[in-house]
């Protein structure tokens, strides 16, 4: 079976020892991701993390370096290859906004807590942890999918 890969640009945004994160409702199952999506032909990547954070938070943010890379090769239709950048917030925006079907808004996120979050994929919490910490962090994380275990440490 042939997939496509996608590539997804991610935002990192931290205000205040909080990040910002999309609250998901997946059947009733509460959970976070960061916010972000699919780059389109012809976006370059942090425009893309600009635009996609403005659809779905509302916020108006201006994506700076790549720190991670985290990669989903099973458990969906395609394999998914997420760049995170980190961000500067800027602001509320004024361009209408409007999330995923299963999208139940966004909250900012202790990063004292975040291993203890239901932020996924579950293996950006520890290096995001150490990333505002100042302490070492891997840039690549590897792959990710669906039944590994919790990452928590």
């Amino acid at each position: 079976m042939e997939r496509n890969v996608r590539t997804s640009a991610k935002a990192l945004v931290i205000k205040d020892g909080r990040m910002l994160a999309v609250k998901i409702n997946d059947n009733g199952e509460e959970f976070y991701i960061m916010p972000g999506g699919g780059q389109q032909a012809g976006e370059l990547l942090p425009d893309a993390c600009e635009r996609e954070v403005a659809e779905e938070t509302g916020i108006e943010v201006k994506a700076k370096d790549a720190v991670f890379i985290i990669e989903g090769s099973e458990g969906e239709p395609f394999h998914r290859v997420d760049i995170v950048f980190l961000c500067d917030y800027i602001g509320e925006s004024y361009k209408e906004h409007h999330g995923d079907n299963n999208q139940a808004g966004y909250e900012w996120l202790s990063i004292d807590m975040l291993n203890k979050t239901p932020l996924y994929p579950s293996k950006l919490r520890r290096p995001i942890m150490n990333l505002y910490e100042c302490k070492k962090y891997p840039v690549y994380l590897g792959n990710e999918c669906a039944g590994d275990p919790e990452v928590t440490e």
